[in-house]
């Protein structure tokens, strides 16, 4: 169920119920912690060279990190909290973007293994911009 509602600016915005926000949540911090494990998982495959090895731990901190920050968003306690941990998910779902496409660029892995991945990182990134800038409109 959704309703809508004038914000500061006087502009018409839709809400979701609280029942919505619930699943959007849930299904969110799944979607992330399975982004998570598929690129822990890519990145385990990586070779085991210098290159390789940096790139698997940027990669798994940076995309673990999108989950465990989006998951602290959704019990943050302020506004200013859920903005900042919003932020933190957006910037490393950016950054496990670059690094699936970093790994590619090296040949370090086939392109078409990282394609649902970088494609799922730009996808959270989207999702996470448009709730951070709903957020701040209210």
């Amino acid at each position: 169920m959704e309703w809508r509602v004038k914000n500061k600016e006087s502009q018409i915005v839709t809400k979701m119920s609280t029942s919505n926000l619930a699943e959007f949540k849930e299904n969110m911090k799944l979607r992330t912690k399975n982004f998570a494990h598929d690129c822990v998982k890519f990145s385990l495959d990586l070779p085991k060279n210098t290159l390789g090895s940096h790139i698997r731990g940027q990669l798994i901190r940076c995309s673990t990190s999108v989950a465990a920050n989006y998951r602290a968003s959704c019990v943050a306690q302020t506004v200013p909290m859920i903005i900042s941990k919003l932020s933190i998910s957006i910037e490393e779902a950016d950054e496990s973007e670059f690094w699936l496409e970093f790994a590619v660029d090296e040949k370090l892995a086939i392109k078409e293994t990282a394609e649902k991945m970088i494609q799922e990182a730009h996808e959270i990134a989207s999702i996470l911009i448009k709730s951070l800038q709903t957020l701040q409109n209210r």
